[in-house]
């Protein structure tokens, strides 16, 4: 029974060995030049370490959103692709609809400018 999960040992195995080597080949071929800029904190296009209640641009979480939006909308979307067959037109309707609703959210974001920086 438990030979049935050598493969997935096998594949965690190589993934961390994979990923192990690619971090360490970017620390030893990397060029190390930091400096005050490269080691000060970052947090969403406003200094960290200012006043609390200063005002920030909304469009940092709007632009988050669209991208959980539109990478929810992937995962939803391969295991639909790869049950297509299955689940008949009922399926394909009903993909359909979420996906307008999608591209309707879309396009109310592109015209209220959502999208647009200065």
């Amino acid at each position: 029974m438990l030979e049935n999960y050598f493969p997935v040992l096998v594949f965690i195995g190589v993934g961390l060995v994979v990923g192990a080597v690619m971090i360490g080949l970017g620390f030893v071929l990397a060029t190390q030049r930091p400096d005050d800029e490269k080691l000060s904190p970052y947090e969403c296009g406003f200094e960290a370490f200012e006043d609390a209640r200063m005002k920030f641009d909304v469009r940092y979480y709007l632009v988050a959103i669209l991208f959980i939006i539109f990478d929810l909308e992937i995962a939803f979307l391969f295991p639909w692709a790869v049950v297509l067959d299955k689940i008949g037109m009922v399926g394909l309707v009903a993909m359909f609809v979420f996906l307008g609703i999608l591209v309707i959210g879309f396009i109310y974001e592109w015209k209220k400018g959502a999208l647009e920086w200065e």
